[in-house]
């Protein structure tokens, strides 16, 4: 068989044919080029956003930069607004989007997702001395400062609690430290970040629910082995603490689950 195939290419080089080249995979594709393309908004603190120098900073920016280190190549962002990012993906401006994304099913119709690499959860909020409300059981009666039409908001409501209507997460704390509210219930990334920037404030989480969202690296279908390095990538980040790292350095606890 081996013979064959070389008096076969023999035969098309003296037809002044080539033979066929096999395709690269994604993986290499990435490798030859030397970069990871990395769609990203650069608008969303504390993941991808600029410094007061105009560098691009953040959670998903640093998991990114390491996730391509560990493949061998730099990473290479791509900056655009959400409504349009993962439609990226399509147009191949970028070979993955790394700003937030959660797994959903609908979304992994579609396109593929990394193993997990972060992690929220609903947070029930309330003042750092108060000691009556210890569970979303206890929020019964008591007044939840929530957006409205939010799913903590319903999620509130469900609990049993009386809505004080707010414009977001800012206005909701607000209310809880000056007692016009006796809880929120919010995302655990926003709190964490919150109190990275103010650790004096006067909250605390009581409770979180026990089912996470999770967010992975969005890539196309059909790139296993770039999907497979990302994984090995992710689970390397974590195992040797670099993880760690950059979770407490942005929120100040471990956020992966």
């Amino acid at each position: 068989m081996n013979i064959l195939k070389s008096v076969l290419a023999i035969g098309l080089v003296g037809l002044g044919l080539s033979t066929p080249a096999l395709a690269q995979t994604a993986l290499d594709q990435v490798k030859t080029a030397g970069a990871l393309r990395v769609g990203t908004e650069g608008t969303y603190a504390p993941f991808t956003f600029h410094d007061a120098s105009g560098a691009l900073v953040g959670f998903d920016v640093e998991i990114a930069e390491e996730i391509a280190k560990r493949i061998g190549v730099k990473a290479e962002f791509v900056e655009g607004p959400w409504d349009g990012l993962i439609a990226g993906i399509d147009a191949n401006r970028y070979d993955v989007v790394i700003n937030q994304v959660g797994i959903t099913d609908a979304r992994k119709e579609k396109y593929d997702f990394s193993e997990p690499y972060i992690a929220s959860k609903a947070a029930l909020i309330v003042k750092a001395d108060n000691a009556d409300i210890t569970s979303f059981e206890t929020l019964k009666g008591k007044k939840a400062a929530q957006t409205t039409t939010s799913n903590f908001g319903k999620l509130a409501e469900a609990s049993g609690a009386e809505i004080v209507p707010t414009d977001g997460f800012d206005q909701s704390i607000a209310l809880v430290i000056q007692g016009r509210a006796d809880a929120t219930i919010n995302d655990s990334l926003s709190f964490f970040d919150f109190k990275k920037q103010q650790p004096d404030a006067p909250v605390k989480i009581a409770a979180s629910q026990a089912n996470a969202d999770y967010s992975g690296v969005l890539i196309a279908k059909g790139k296993p082995e770039l999907l497979a390095a990302i994984n090995e990538a992710l689970a390397g980040i974590k195992a040797d603490g670099t993880y760690a790292t950059i979770s407490q350095k942005y929120f100040g606890e471990d956020v992966s689950q």
